[in-house]
């Protein structure tokens, strides 16, 4: 009987024979490339010995949907309990990456005030965080499934994840039924709003069945959100609807029990560039037990250390249409040195 060392190529990764390693972007690619292996040596080559086969999956089989690789895990100069992180974004409507006032999403015509159209698309984006290792940015889908528009809306997101497998979150219309898609297809965690509300209140045996789907470590709620009165409300159904869920101290306990971070869009200065939601910053830095990403109105670097002071360094940061990479003033490279410098 021959002994064999065997390396085989695969699209998203390596397996090796002796001492090797096999390192795949989502865990439906490992399941399939190890049943079609071991059929194979195991019964097809049943003359062939296998002197020693290790198959190393990073951390776990599932790849731990943290993303990256080896080199982004070394030397990603960012640690956990180091302060404001930047959260990149990919925001998709009607199959183009776009950046639009927010509050302006109407799904009736599928249209939205715009302030940039992307020349690159998804994938482009994605390749392009990946190569300085920003992990934790949000892929959303701006389209409801009703949409002509949602299929390739889908397209551009499956492949961004794709190409930054483990490194993104996608979000948008996801629930049980789907989310699996988008965790294969390389999301790190689902994002989930309209799922786990109904009547204007958190369903919570929903958003235990989501859980429960995808796992609490997979999980991220956005809870987007709009002023009335001297509240801040969470809004639903790509923000057109307010909910009665305030977003306060008993209402994030509550959930995080469930979910491994937050996203929340102040959603009334989104896309605005003119000033960040003050109150809302603070009320969300008292709390801080899960890790939150603030997203809205950041439109200077002014706004930028405000909320690192507002937010006392806690929140991490989505910037969108004030970035250079959405035609806005603030330099991307600035961005990132000024949220990795120490307070």
């Amino acid at each position: 009987m021959s002994r064999m060392n065997r390396e085989i190529r695969l699209p998203v990764g390596t397996f090796a024979g002796t001492g090797g390693m096999a390192v795949f972007g989502n865990p439906g690619a490992c399941r399939k490339f190890l049943q079609k292996m071991f059929w194979q040596l195991f019964f097809t080559e049943n003359s062939i010995m296998i002197e020693k086969v290790t198959v190393v999956l990073l951390v776990k089989i599932s790849h731990d949907r943290r993303g990256g690789g080896p080199a982004c895990q070394s030397s990603d100069p960012r640690r956990k309990g180091a302060g404001m992180e930047f959260r990149p974004c990919i925001d998709i409507h009607n199959g183009k990456v776009k950046q639009i006032v927010g509050s302006s999403l109407q799904d009736e015509g599928d249209q939205a005030r715009e302030n940039f159209v992307a020349a690159w698309d998804a994938a482009a984006y994605a390749e392009f965080y990946k190569k300085d290792c920003l992990r934790g940015g949000h892929v959303i889908l701006l389209n409801p499934e009703t949409s002509p528009f949602y299929e390739a809306t889908r397209d551009q997101a499956l492949s961004a994840l794709s190409a930054y497998p483990g490194g993104l979150q996608a979000g948008g219309g996801i629930t049980p039924e789907n989310a699996e898609q988008f965790l294969e297809a390389g999301a790190s965690h689902v994002i989930v709003t309209s799922y786990v509300f109904r009547e204007g209140r958190v369903d919570y045996e929903r958003l235990a069945r989501m859980a429960g789907t995808v796992g609490r470590e997979h999980l991220v709620l956005d809870l987007s959100c709009r002023k009335r009165g001297d509240a801040y409300y969470v809004v639903t159904d790509r923000w057109q609807k307010f909910t009665e869920e305030r977003v306060e101290e008993k209402l994030l306990q509550h959930l995080s029990e469930f979910a491994a971070e937050f996203l929340v869009h102040a959603v009334d200065v989104e896309g605005k560039a003119n000033g960040i939601e003050r109150d809302l910053v603070k009320q969300l830095a008292e709390w801080g037990r899960i890790p939150i990403t603030y997203a809205g109105g950041v439109g200077s670097f002014e706004d930028l250390e405000e909320l690192k002071d507002l937010g006392k360094d806690r929140l991490n940061v989505t910037i969108g249409s004030a970035l250079d990479l959405f035609g806005g003033s603030m330099a991307y490279r600035e961005v990132l040195r000024a949220v990795r410098t120490k307070r």
